[in-house]
């Protein structure tokens, strides 16, 4: 089965974690100031998360995004997916998010999203990619991202990360008869100085449930 089908069971773990990203989205995308708005997302999927809050959420028209999805697949499904929804501020890029070269051009953002990454790349590449995220990042913006909570459970430590390299946690979601945790963190601290052609983090396994 691939990683992505269980997004057609409403029930399934991917559907609730799913769930829990767009709603701390829209609220993120509620509360950045009047203007555009920037959006990046590493390893984008199939672009559920953004492209579906953005289907119907106020702040839509304001958006200018950037999706990177290195498998094919997916980045065409999110491609069609923005298009038949009218987002003409989505763009798509089939590329390495690994490869910070994958971000020129679209940072800072006010909001970057790292949704089923932390689960699939190793404890040094973890903190190395959190390390940089400063550098991907507006004055104030908002990373939102997910881990699994399995053992052993790497979240409480990833949230302290983000708190030394200058974010402050706004919210956690850590649902009881769920393994996974989404979390939102705003940049407090000045912006950092983004460089190209770093590499952040490679993929242990192929992506699954367990991100």
């Amino acid at each position: 089965m691939a990683w992505h089908e269980p997004y057609e069971d409403p029930d399934s773990y991917l559907s609730a974690r799913l769930a829990e990203v767009q709603r701390q989205l829209a609220r993120a995308l509620e509360e950045c100031a009047p203007g555009p708005i920037g959006v990046l997302s590493l390893c984008a999927g199939q672009g559920r998360d953004l492209l579906g809050v953005l289907s119907d959420h106020p702040r839509a028209g304001d958006v200018s995004a950037r999706l990177v999805e290195l498998d094919a697949h997916n980045a065409a499904f999110a491609r069609a997916l923005a298009a038949r929804l009218g987002l003409v501020g989505v763009q798509v890029l089939e590329a390495d998010a690994g490869n910070s070269d994958a971000f020129e051009g679209a940072v800072p953002a006010d909001i970057v999203m790292v949704c089923g990454v932390f689960g699939n790349i190793s404890e040094n590449d973890i903190a190395r990619t959190i390390s940089f995220l400063p550098t991907l990042c507006a004055e104030g913006a908002r990373v939102i991202w997910t881990r699994h909570r399995r053992e052993p459970d790497a979240t409480s430590a990833m949230r302290a990360a983000f708190e030394r390299v200058g974010f402050v946690e706004e919210e956690w979601s850590a649902p009881s008869g769920f393994s996974y945790g989404v979390g939102t963190h705003r940049l407090a601290s000045a912006p950092g100085h983004f460089v190209a052609g770093r590499r952040l983090f490679a993929f242990l396994d192929e992506p699954g449930s367990a991100t």
